[in-house]
C-alpha cells in the first residue's frame, strides 16, 4: 500500500490545525489578574466599558479597563502579582493595561503608594499621570501624587529606582529623592524635601509587614495573589498524599469550597467566582481542593512554578438541561451546579486557549501527568467535546461538595449560600460534568450584583502622559450581549472582539500622549541639581492658556492629516504627537517671550516721558503686526510640516504594508518548509519505532493514545471502537463499510504490512483527529494484541515502579519539609523567647531608672522643705527683732514724755539695766501676735 498518498492530506490537515491553534496564543486571556484586596470607607467600582458606578467588593478580580474611586477618608489596595498599589482618599485610578508584560494604571487625581516586592523578567509597572509617565522596573517603595488644582504631579522614590518620561525628556529618580513637576516637558519642577509620614504611609507599612512576615510564602508561588491572608485564617500541615496543605479554621459546620460568594461575568474569562471570605481569593483561583478524612484542605501548586490565574477551578454538572426541584413546593426549575476540582484533575477553560496556555494553567496549579493533559486537550479542545462521561471526579462523589442554585440566582450574581438548593445524592453522582456553565450573562452579572455607588469621581476630561501606548478601549457589554446570547457561557473570541471594536464610541477612550520619542534615561541621567526659577500659579496658568491657544490654531491642519496618521504604526503616531507638542511648546514660549519683551519696552518708554506715548502705541501696533505675521508664518510652517509628516506617514505605511506582505510570504515559505521537515521527521520517527517516542512529549502522548486504542480493541471489535472515536455519523458509515471490505481481505501474508500500516495510521490519526484509523484491518488488531499486551504489562510495571519511587521521594520530601518546618518553628520560638527576655530586661532597667528618678525627686523635695523651713525661721527671727526694736522705741518715747511733764526738782527715775520693764501680760500678748506658743 502506498502510504505517501495518505501522509500528504494528513500532514496538510495537521499543518492547518497547528496554524489554527498557534494563533490562539495571541487571543487568549493574560495569565494574571488584579485583586481588590482591601477597602475601607466608601470605594466605588466601574467595570471595563461600563458607564455606571457600583459599590466595590473585596476579592473582585480586576482587568484592563476597570476603574476605581475612593471617597474622602477612604482607601483601597490593589494587588498585582508581586506588587501592591494603595490608594489614598479622593483618588481616581484606571487600570489601563494588564497582561503578562506590563501593569499600567492611570492616576487622574489623588495619591498612590506602590510597593513592589518582585518583578518578572521584562515586566514593568507604569503610572500614567497628566504631567508625566512614572515607570518602575525594580523592587522598592514609591509614592505618586496628582494635584488637579495645581496641574502638578509629585513623585517620591523611598527605595528602588524609577524613571520619569515627559514630552521629549526623561530622567532617573534615585532612592530618597522626590520632585514635583509642572507641565508635560519636565522643565518646570521643584525638589521635595524630606517629609513626615502620613496615615497612608503608616497603613501601607503595616500592610507590607504582613506580606514580609507571611508563613504561607514558604509553601506557594510568589505569583499567587492573596496568600498573606491565609496566615490568620488557617494552618499548614503535611499530608502523606498531597504534601503541604492548608486547612481553614474559621468556617461554619458543613462548609464547602465555592459556596460563600457569588458568580460574576468578568471579560475575557467569563463566569468568575468572587468569594466572600477575606482569605478566599487565593484558594478560589489557584491550586486544588481535597477532602481528607471529612475535612477540606487546599493543595497549592508547585511553589517554583509561575502560577497562572483561573476564574474558578471547578467542574459544572448537568449541562443545559440540568433541573432541580425547589425546596419549597414541587416546581422544577433550571439550575447550575458545580464542585471544586481535586488534585491531579484537569481544569478545562471555557474560553479558547492554546496548548501552551492549557498546560501552564494546569501544571502551575496541580501535579498532573503530561499524558493526561494531552488526552484531555485533544478531546475537549481539539475535538470540542463538551461532555466527557468516562472520567470519575473525586469531589463529585463527596457528600455536600456539589453546590447548585437556580439559573436566575446564578445569572443575577445573588449570594450562593442564600439561594442554594438541596440535591439528591444519586442525581449529583450520575450527572454529567461539563466545562462551561451554559448561561448567558446580563448587565447585573457584569456588576456582580452590587448596588449603585454612593460616590463617584468628579467628571474631568484630562489628557495624560504614557510611556507605553495603552490598548484600545474595551468593548462595552451592551455591544457584546447579542454574541454572548448566541453561545451561552462562552466569552467572545478575538475575531468577534475585533469586529465589534469599531462600534465602540471614540469618546470612550481617554486622551493619551505617548512619549515614545523620549529615550530611556541612563543611570546618571538625573534632573538638574538646581531647579528652574520658581513660577507663581498665575504664571503657570497663563503659560498653559497660551499653549492651549497655540494648540487650537493647529487643530484644522491636524484634522487634515489625521487619516494618514491613523494608518501609520503606533510608534510613528507617538513620534508625530511628541513632535507637534514640542513645536507647540516652542511657539508658545516664543510668543510669551515676545509679548513680555514688548510689554516691558512699552512700560519703559511710558516711564521715561509722556510725550513718547504716541511712539509707544505705534511700536505696540507694529509689534502686534509682527506677532501676527510670525503667527501666520508659524501656521504655514505647521501646515507644511503636517503635510510632510502625512506624506512620510503614507510612505511609512506603504513600507509597513509591503514589509507585512513580505513577512507573510516568508512565513508561508517557512511554514511550507516546516511542514516538509515535519513530514520527513514523522516518517523517520515512524520507521524508528517506539524508541524515538522518548524524545518528545507529543510523541509520548501519541504512543499512549495508540496503546489505549489497542487496549480498547482487546475488549470489543476493533473497527467498532475506532468508529466510535471518530464521533461523526459519516465516519461511522465509512468505517462500517471498511470493516466489511477488510474482512474479505484478511490474509496471513499481509499481517506484517498491516502492522506497519497500523503504526503509521495511528500516528497520523493522533495529529489529524483519528480520521483515517478506520482503514486499519481487523487482522492487524488481532496480530497486535499480543504485542500490545506485553507492552502494556511492561509499561504498567514501569509505571508502578515510578509511582513507588515518586511516593518514596514525596514522603522523603515531606519529612524533610516537616523537619525544616520544625526547625524554623524552634528557631522562631527561641527568637521569641530571647525577645521576651530582652523586653523583660529592658522593663527592669526602665523600672530601676524610674525608681532612681523618684528617689531623686523625693530628696529634692525634702531639701526644698528644709530650705523653706530655714527661710521661715529667719523671717520669724527678723520679725521678732523688729518688734523688739519697736517696743524699745515706744518705751523710750514714753519715758521722754514723762520726763518732759515732771517738775524739774523731781528726781529722775532709776534707769533699768536692760530694756523696758518686763510685763508678763504684755509678753503673752506679743507672743500671740507673733504666732508663737507662750
Amino acid at each position: 500500500m502506498d502510504t505517501s498518498t495518505l501522509r500528504r492530506p494528513l500532514w496538510t490537515l495537521a499543518g492547518a490545525l497547528l496554524l489554527t491553534f498557534g494563533g490562539l496564543a495571541a487571543a487568549e486571556p493574560p495569565s494574571r489578574a488584579a485583586r481588590l484586596g482591601f477597602l475601607s470607607g466608601t470605594v466605588s467600582f466601574s467595570p471595563a466599558g461600563q458607564p455606571d458606578w457600583v459599590r466595590a467588593a473585596v476579592n473582585r478580580p480586576l482587568t484592563t479597563g476597570d476603574r476605581l474611586w475612593t471617597g474622602s477618608n477612604s482607601r483601597a489596595e490593589l494587588q498585582i502579582g508581586g506588587a501592591a498599589i494603595r490608594m489614598g482618599p479622593s483618588t481616581s485610578m484606571v487600570l489601563l493595561n494588564l497582561d503578562d508584560r506590563i501593569a499600567q494604571v492611570q492616576l487622574s487625581q489623588g495619591t498612590l503608594k506602590v510597593r513592589v516586592r518582585s518583578l518578572g523578567p521584562r515586566q514593568t509597572l507604569e503610572v500614567a499621570t497628566p504631567n508625566l509617565a512614572f515607570t518602575l522596573r525594580r523592587s522598592g517603595e514609591y509614592r505618586i501624587e496628582v494635584d488637579p488644582g495645581d496641574d502638578a504631579t509629585a513623585v517620591l522614590v523611598q527605595s528602588g529606582v524609577a524613571e520619569v518620561y515627559g514630552d521629549g525628556a526623561s530622567y532617573t529618580v534615585n532612592p530618597r529623592r522626590g520632585y514635583r513637576f509642572y507641565g508635560t516637558d519636565l522643565t518646570d519642577y521643584e525638589t521635595i524635601a524630606t517629609r513626615r509620614d502620613d496615615e497612608l504611609d503608616r497603613w501601607s507599612r503595616e500592610r507590607d509587614r504582613r506580606g514580609d512576615r507571611s508563613v504561607s510564602a514558604r509553601y506557594v508561588s510568589s505569583e499567587v495573589v492573596g496568600y498573606e491572608d491565609l496566615d490568620a485564617n488557617g494552618s499548614w500541615r503535611v499530608d502523606a498524599n498531597y504534601g503541604n496543605v492548608w486547612t481553614p479554621t474559621r468556617v461554619a459546620s458543613g462548609w464547602t469550597p465555592y459556596r460563600d460568594g457569588h458568580w460574576a461575568w468578568v471579560d475575557p474569562w467569563g463566569w468568575t467566582w468572587v468569594d466572600d471570605a477575606p482569605w478566599g481569593y487565593a484558594v478560589s483561583h489557584y491550586g486544588r481542593w481535597a477532602n481528607i478524612n471529612g475535612s477540606w484542605a487546599w493543595v497549592p501548586g508547585p511553589p517554583r512554578e509561575r502560577s497562572v490565574y483561573a476564574p474558578a477551578l471547578v467542574g459544572f454538572v448537568g449541562g443545559k438541561n440540568f433541573q432541580v426541584a425547589a425546596t419549597v413546593g414541587s416546581a422544577v426549575a433550571a439550575a447550575v451546579g458545580w464542585f471544586p476540582l481535586a488534585p491531579r484533575e484537569v481544569y478545562q477553560p471555557a474560553y479558547p486557549v492554546s496548548r501552551g496556555y492549557f498546560d501552564n494553567i494546569n501544571r502551575s496549579n496541580a501535579v498532573i501527568a503530561p499524558t493526561t493533559l494531552t488526552n484531555v486537550y485533544n478531546t475537549t479542545i481539539v475535538n470540542t467535546t463538551t461532555n466527557v462521561t468516562n472520567v470519575v471526579y473525586v469531589n463529585q462523589q463527596v457528600t455536600g461538595a456539589v453546590v447548585a442554585v437556580p439559573t436566575q440566582a446564578f445569572v443575577q450574581s445573588q449570594p450562593v449560600a442564600k439561594a442554594m438548593v438541596q440535591l439528591p445524592r444519586e442525581a449529583v453522582v450520575s450527572a454529567p460534568v461539563v466545562r462551561v456553565a451554559s448561561v448567558a450573562p446580563v448587565q447585573q452579572s457584569v456588576q456582580g450584583g452590587a448596588r449603585e455607588a454612593d460616590t463617584k469621581p468628579p467628571v474631568r476630561e484630562r489628557a495624560f502622559v504614557a510611556r507605553t501606548a495603552p490598548p484600545p478601549a474595551p468593548v462595552p457589554f451592551s455591544v457584546q450581549q447579542q454574541q454572548l446570547a448566541a453561545r451561552p457561557g462562552t466569552p467572545i473570541d478575538e475575531a468577534q472582539r475585533t469586529q465589534l471594536k469599531p462600534a465602540v464610541p471614540a469618546a470612550a477612550a481617554p486622551k493619551v500622549s505617548v512619549v515614545a520619542t523620549a529615550p530611556a534615561p541612563t543611570a546618571t541621567a538625573l534632573p538638574p541639581a538646581t531647579p528652574p526659577a520658581a513660577r507663581s500659579p498665575q504664571e503657570r496658568k497663563a503659560a498653559a492658556a497660551t499653549a492651549d491657544a497655540a494648540g487650537e490654531t493647529r487643530k484644522p491642519d491636524e484634522g487634515k492629516a489625521a487619516g494618514a496618521r491613523a494608518e501609520a504604526t503606533t510608534a510613528d503616531a507617538a513620534k508625530a504627537e511628541a513632535a507637534k507638542a514640542k513645536i507647540a511648546q516652542a511657539e508658545a514660549l516664543k510668543a510669551e517671550e515676545s509679548r513680555a519683551a514688548a510689554t516691558k519696552a512699552a512700560e519703559a518708554k511710558a516711564a521715561e516721558a509722556k510725550t513718547s506715548n504716541a511712539k509707544a502705541e505705534a511700536g505696540k501696533a507694529e509689534e502686534a503686526k509682527a506677532e501676527k505675521a510670525r503667527a501666520d508664518t508659524a501656521k504655514a510652517e505647521s501646515a507644511r510640516a503636517d503635510a510632510a509628516r502625512a506624506a512620510t506617514a503614507n510612505a511609512e505605511a506603504s513600507k509597513t504594508a509591503a514589509a507585512k506582505v513580505d513577512a507573510a510570504k516568508a512565513a508561508e515559505a517557512k511554514a511550507a518548509e516546516a511542514k516538509t521537515d515535519a513530514s520527513k521527521a514523522a516518517r523517520a520517527k515512524a520507521e524508528a519505532g517506539k524508541a524515538e517516542e522518548a524524545k518528545a512529549e507529543k510523541a509520548r502522548a501519541d504512543s499512549e493514545k495508540a496503546d489505549a486504542s489497542k487496549a480498547e480493541a482487546m475488549k470489543a471489535d476493533a473497527a467498532r471502537a475506532d468508529a466510535a472515536k471518530a464521533a461523526t455519523a459519516k465516519a461511522e458509515a465509512a468505517k462500517a463499510e471498511t470493516e466489511k471490505a477488510d474482512a474479505s481481505k484478511a490474509a496471513a501474508a499481509r499481517a506484517a504490512d498491516a502492522k506497519a500500516e497500523a503504526t503509521k495510521a495511528s500516528n497520523a490519526r493522533a495529529e489529524a483527529g483519528k480520521a483515517e484509523e478506520a482503514k486499519a484491518e481487523k487482522a492487524r488488531a488481532d496480530a497486535a494484541k499480543a504485542e500490545a499486551s506485553k507492552a502494556e504489562a511492561v509499561k504498567a510495571e514501569a509505571a508502578r515502579a515510578d509511582a513507588a519511587k515518586a511516593a518514596t521521594a514525596k514522603a522523603d520530601a515531606a519529612k524533610a519539609e516537616a523537619i525544616r518546618a520544625d526547625a524554623a518553628k524552634s528557631a522562631e520560638a527561641k527568637a521569641e523567647t530571647a525577645r521576651v527576655e530582652a523586653a523583660k530586661a529592658e522593663a527592669a532597667r526602665a523600672d530601676a531608672a524610674k525608681a532612681g528618678r523618684a528617689k531623686a525627686e523625693a530628696a529634692k523635695a525634702e531639701a526644698d522643705k528644709v530650705v523653706a523651713a530655714r527661710a521661715d525661721a529667719a523671717m520669724a527671727a527678723t520679725a521678732k527683732a523688729e518688734a523688739t526694736k519697736a517696743e524699745a522705741a515706744k518705751a523710750e518715747a514714753a519715758k521722754a514724755a514723762v520726763l518732759a511733764k515732771a517738775p524739774a526738782a523731781a528726781a529722775p527715775p532709776k534707769a533699768r539695766a536692760s530694756g523696758p520693764k518686763s510685763d508678763p501680760d504684755a509678753n503673752e500678748e506679743e507672743k500671740k501676735k507673733e504666732g508663737r506658743k507662750p
